[in-house]
């Protein structure tokens, strides 16, 4: 019988950018108790980034942490908004109230539509211009990150397994491309899978 967990790594990564194409698994669950979050495993089957909500789903606001404990990124949802909306923060020691955001994600409007599709941009002016976005369907696990020029920096598929098992809805088996910031990455899929209430 295959490992359900992999042994945990506390190997970490200091570049923010990555020079080689990244394989990862996504268990949109939390190792703790089997609560609500997200763990996200390496190709070698480490655990490299995690998000622990406990017992609360869709949570306003949730951290990225790398497998120590450390917070990445805060995401936090905008209040007062018409459509669904997400900030991002690169965590530092600054009050994340007082500071602008890095990024913010926001669900495009669909009516009576099964696709979701996100707009990411860099900072939280209104005139910044989108520079990702994230296109896949409600309530699916199959997902794409693109860039301006409509490239593939991310794509997120149902895992199957080596002996050809197809898993459930919440794991996926995520390619990153090579000289992206991969907990940049996975901070948009996180914000995502809140949007699409996997998490």
């Amino acid at each position: 019988m295959a490992k359900v967990h992999p042994n945990v790594s506390f190997s970490r990564s200091n570049s923010l950018m990555n020079a080689d194409r990244e394989t990862y698994t996504i268990w949109m669950k939390s190792l703790i108790y089997n609560s609500n979050g997200c763990t996200v495993f390496n190709s070698k089957g480490d655990i490299v980034y995690r998000i622990d909500n406990y017992t609360r789903k869709c949570s306003s606001e949730v951290y990225l942490m790398d497998v120590g404990g450390k917070v990445l990124f805060t995401l936090r949802r905008k209040k007062l908004s018409l459509c669904r909306c997400w900030d991002g923060f690169r965590s530092s020691n600054l009050d994340t109230k007082k500071e602008r955001p890095m990024f913010r994600v926001r669900e495009k409007s669909r009516i009576l539509k099964r696709d979701l599709v996100c707009q990411v941009n860099l900072g939280c002016h209104q005139s910044t211009a989108t520079c990702y976005s994230i296109e896949g369907l409600f309530g699916k696990s199959d997902f794409k990150i693109l860039d301006r020029q409509r490239r593939i920096i991310a794509e997120a598929k149902q895992k199957v397994s080596t002996s050809g098992v197809v898993l459930g809805e919440d794991v996926s088996s995520l390619v990153v491309e090579a000289g992206s910031d991969h907990s940049f990455i996975i901070a948009l899929i996180a914000v995502y899978g809140l949007i699409n209430h996997k998490m």
